[in-house]
């Protein structure tokens, strides 16, 4: 039910952390990868990684915020692969931090550019791909920030998140019809670059790990799995799903 073979998928936000773990587990299963990001550099040494393995990958740099990077990543799969199946819109960023009343304007700007309106684009383009396909699989990453648990001093990081959600129901809503299925992926605390921004100290690590259930962080790669479960067949009768995979720490009081 995880076989990719003959899909064809993009990985938003595939430089580092959840995108890259979820970028090599989709190629492993047989799917060729469109990588996007930021970082060139990281991205060459992500799909050199998947060529190494016997997949096959090809990379675009960009800002997910702009939206002529969405299409292009979808014209590059297209002309390099022959379509999309598969989209993982997963580039985000924390954003501008601290107390609500002096978070910048254009920090609240740029948080909600890079989260949603970026996720949004990337949607627009992929739909029209995976119409011609007569079906596809779009999954978000979001976050049980702003979802199940509120923390204080990041506003603009939890709306953004937040608001991937009313946007994958309603295009889940939109899009059944057609065959094209929208999920959102909701991490709790994980092992990454980003992650470490709010918890840099071994003591911070511990503290955010003890929030959770399972007392402990996600690896990337836990996560891919969840992201390859929402993107493949295994899942074909799931759409519209805000899917906490959290290690507990929506229900934890101990």
């Amino acid at each position: 039910m995880h076989d990719l073979n003959g899909k064809v998928a993009i990985v938003v936000g595939a430089s580092s952390g959840i995108g890259r773990a979820t970028a090599l587990l989709f190629a492993s299963c047989g799917a060729a990868v469109v990588l996007g990001a930021r970082r060139r550099h990281e991205l060459d040494w992500v799909s050199k990684e998947i060529s190494s393995r016997g997949g096959r990958a090809e990379y675009l740099a960009g800002d997910a915020s702009d939206e002529g990077f969405a299409e292009s990543l979808v014209a590059l799969a297209e002309e390099r692969f022959g379509g999309l199946d598969i989209a993982f819109n997963n580039a985000g960023t924390l954003g501008e931090m601290g107390p609500s009343d002096i978070v910048s304007a254009e920090g609240w700007r740029q948080t909600l550019e890079t989260n949603l309106t970026g996720a949004f684009f990337g949607a627009k383009h992929q739909i029209r791909a995976m119409k011609q396909r007569g079906a596809g699989s779009i999954v978000f990453t979001s976050t049980f920030v702003g979802h199940t648990v509120g923390f204080p001093g990041v506003a603009a990081y939890a709306a953004s998140k937040a608001g991937i959600v009313g946007l994958t129901q309603a295009l889940a809503a939109e899009l059944g019809p057609v065959g094209i299925r929208v999920n959102a992926l909701l991490p709790g605390g994980t092992d990454t670059a980003m992650g470490r921004q709010m918890s840099s100290t071994p003591e911070q690590l511990r503290w955010v790990a003890d929030l959770h259930a399972l007392k402990r962080l996600a690896s990337p790669e836990e996560l891919a799995q969840s992201a390859l479960f929402l993107a493949s067949e295994a899942s074909s009768f799931m759409t519209g799903a805000a899917m906490l995979v959290d290690g507990g720490v929506s229900i934890n009081r101990t």
